[in-house]
């Protein structure tokens, strides 16, 4: 018996150790930022100022920005929790041959970008790079939301916030906490987990256009996240599920496109 309650103490205390790491390393386990800072300019994008600006809370943000051609909308993008806006040059490129604005938000910790990543910090990026939009006489009725994974909760909660057009997710999840305590079932993520994401409690609030494209194969967040998702959301809202189809349907130049013809008819 004595042996028993060894073994039981042991395995308490391992457990209880294994919780307290992972709590103490949780954004480090959430967030995968690269640093390169990579210009505009060197990826051979042309038209795309790179303007570094301050927040309310002392940090300086980088935005890449290409104006929209005549009577087109302008796309504000929230990228997934790794790499940078750099990774995503193709995609800006791709937006911008269509005569879209175009901005790409480099998070707090992400790029060139100063500071600390959290969930408060990500949204009052998202709030800035929106006050600058409209700085430069871009219309609220002009401003589409696009975000990418995780970028999806920082659009949600823009677009809760702030008057815009429309907005499309991809692979969009009900709260970043849903996913990891999916993942880590065996700890109790739910009390633990300090930027938990929960679009579940925004998504109501939108009342414009919504774009959920979602593949069927997805790993990281399973697309039965985005359908609950889904059936949350007001209408006007589509959603396209992409047939045996991972996570990676975020580079996809269709699932673009797709987004492309959207927010040019939300414009109309």
């Amino acid at each position: 018996m004595a042996l028993l309650r060894s073994v039981l103490l042991i395995i308490i205390v391992l457990y209880l150790g294994i919780v307290a790491f992972m709590y103490l390393q949780q954004r480090s386990l959430q967030y995968f930022p690269a640093r390169t800072g990579t210009s505009p300019q060197a990826l051979g994008l042309s038209g795309v100022t790179e303007e570094r600006v301050p927040t309310p809370d002392g940090e300086t943000i980088v935005l890449w920005y290409a104006p929209a051609q005549p009577g087109k909308p302008t796309v504000l993008f929230f990228h997934g929790n790794g790499g940078e806006i750099a990774g995503r040059h193709e995609r800006f490129a791709f937006f911008q041959a269509q005569g879209l604005g175009v901005m790409f938000v480099s998070y707090r910790g992400y790029g060139a970008s100063t500071g600390t990543i959290s969930e408060q910090g990500l949204v009052t990026d998202a709030l800035t790079a929106y006050d600058v939009l409209r700085s430069k006489g871009v219309a609220a009725d002009s401003i589409m939301l696009l975000g990418e994974s995780l970028g999806t909760g920082v659009a949600i909660q823009l677009a809760a916030q702030r008057p815009v057009a429309a907005i499309a997710l991809e692979a969009p999840y009900t709260a970043t906490v849903d996913v990891a305590a999916d993942v880590y079932w065996w700890l109790p993520v739910r009390w633990l987990m300090k930027d938990q994401f929960r679009s579940r409690d925004y998504i109501s609030q939108i009342k414009v256009p919504l774009l959920i494209q979602h593949g069927d194969a997805d790993r990281v967040v399973p697309v039965a996240q985005g359908r609950t998702l889904f059936d949350m959301a007001n209408e006007p809202k589509q959603m396209v599920i992409i047939p045996r189809t991972g996570h990676d349907m975020i580079g996809d130049p269709q699932v673009w496109a797709r987004e492309a013809a959207f927010f040019l008819a939300s414009a109309q």
